[in-house]
This record gives C-alpha cells, sequence and structure tokens, in this order.
C-alpha cells in the first residue's frame, strides 16, 4: 500500500512520538523512508553584517549541519532495523516544503505528529499539521502527541 513514507521531524520529542508508527508501517509494506527537517529562516537582528536581512551564512550552514546530522541519527536507526532511508533538510515556509518534498519523493504517506496545541497557541504559533492537513494530496497520519518534548 504504502511505498514511500515522508517523515517531518523538527527535533523535538514530540515530533518523534510518530517514529514507533512509522517503523511499522514501513516494516509492513517495504516502505522508503524519507526523513526531512524544514530550516525557516527569519531575519535576526544583527548588527551591519551587510547582508540581507542580516542572517549569517555560517550561521545557516551551521544550522543545517546540525538537522542533517540530527536526522542521519533517525536514518541509521531505521537502516538496523532493516528500513530503507534517506534523509533531506530543506530551507523555507514549513508546510510549502513538506508538500514540495513529498512532491519530489513521490511520497505516498506523509506521517507527522501534531504538537497539539489549542485556544491561543494555536492562533499565535499556527499549526504544520493543520497546514499540511488543508493542502496536500496524499495520504496523511497525524498523531496528537501529548507531554513534554
Amino acid at each position: 500500500m504504502y511505498k514511500s513514507i515522508l517523515v517531518p521531524l523538527d527535533g523535538s520529542g514530540r515530533a518523534e512520538k510518530i517514529l514507533p508508527h512509522v517503523v511499522s508501517l514501513a516494516q509492513c509494506y517495504s516502505a522508503k523512508v524519507t526523513f526531512l527537517q524544514v530550516i525557516e529562516l527569519t531575519p535576526m537582528l544583527i548588527v551591519d553584517y551587510g547582508l540581507p536581512g542580516g542572517i549569517l551564512p555560517e550561521l545557516v550552514e551551521q544550522t543545517k549541519t546540525e538537522a542533517e546530522a540530527y536526522l542521519v541519527s533517525w536514518k541509521d536507526k531505521f537502516t538496523e532495523k532493516a528500513i530503507k532511508a534517506s534523509v533531506r533538510v530543506e530551507q523555507g515556509p514549513i508546510v510549502e516544503s513538506i508538500i514540495k518534498v513529498a512532491e519530489e519523493e513521490d511520497a505516498d504517506l506523509i506521517a507527522m505528529a501534531s504538537h497539539g496545541r489549542t485556544g491561543l497557541s494555536h492562533v499565535f504559533y499556527g499549526s504544520v499539521a493543520s497546514g499540511v492537513l488543508h493542502r496536500v494530496d496524499r495520504a496523511l497520519l497525524l498523531i496528537r502527541s501529548q507531554g513534554r518534548g
């Protein structure tokens, strides 16, 4: 049923709550898993470095390197379970990047955890899960993660 599963992660324990579900599905269907982390850059308040928006290239590269190392650690854990896995680090708006990578990877399923915010925090921070849910054209597995992380 599923040949390719996209798993967006943000480095939090809450986002990782989806992983046991992904292991089960990947093993059941012999699916390939692609781990994705999206880096959404926002202008920083740095005084006069002569760069648009004040974004330091070194900081961007460091963030990408850390994201890739994080995803590779998960890839290695899945590979140990005989699950084919790969990693992608993208830069841009989170929801749009998830959808773009799902299309590029021809993912049958996007599997992710919702942070479960409600009320004002939901309105203020927005919801990646909600954004993907309303715009994606493929299967979406969402779990609501609870607790800290």
